[in-house]
């Protein structure tokens, strides 16, 4: 199969009748799992992260808890990972685990690990739907108009909050 083959494939719906449930059911898990495994990794940072995240979408899904859009399972199963992945990073209330430095005279001195974790944690403060916005755009590299269509908001709206997203998270980085 090629690789345009592949990803024709890919938005194409999976029905998940009950004769079929189980066969659905693997191929959606086949088709996306690198997708979301990837996605959790980069917001978890943490490869068993990322699989507690990948089990906790597919079993929402395998539930039926999960509400799968038919017209676009790449983009259910992107955010999926993304909110699955906060959800993580705050129960995990990773704000007390490390002190910062005031010595540190700017963020450039810090090693990118630091920076890493405080984006992590600063992420974790924002609502759920501001921190999929800023994680779907900003580590996923989705465009203004697919977030705007996915969040059903105008494009400009779209850019506005992000604009503000940042700032919170530049805010919260400085504490």
């Amino acid at each position: 199969m090629t690789t345009a083959s592949l990803e024709i494939a890919d938005e194409q719906p999976i029905a998940m009748t009950s004769t079929t449930a189980l066969a659905g059911f693997a191929e959606l898990f086949e088709r996306h799992y690198d997708a979301v495994f990837r996605a959790a990794l980069r917001v978890t940072g943490n490869p068993a992260d990322a699989e507690d995240v990948l089990q906790t979408v597919f079993l929402r899904v395998l539930a039926g808890r999960g509400d799968v859009d038919a017209a676009a399972p790449p983009a259910y199963f992107r955010r999926a990972a993304v909110n699955a992945a906060v959800d993580l990073l705050r129960r995990r209330a990773v704000r007390a685990e490390s002190v910062y430095d005031d010595r540190a005279p700017h963020a450039a001195s810090r090693p990118p690990s630091l920076l890493k974790e405080q984006l992590r944690r600063a992420i974790a403060t924002l609502d759920t739907d501001d921190a999929t916005l800023f994680l779907l755009r900003h580590v996923e590299g989705l465009s203004i108009e697919e977030l705007a269509a996915m969040f059903q908001l105008e494009k400009n709206n779209v850019t506005v909050r992000l604009h503000r997203i940042r700032h919170r998270l530049q805010v919260e980085m400085e504490r």
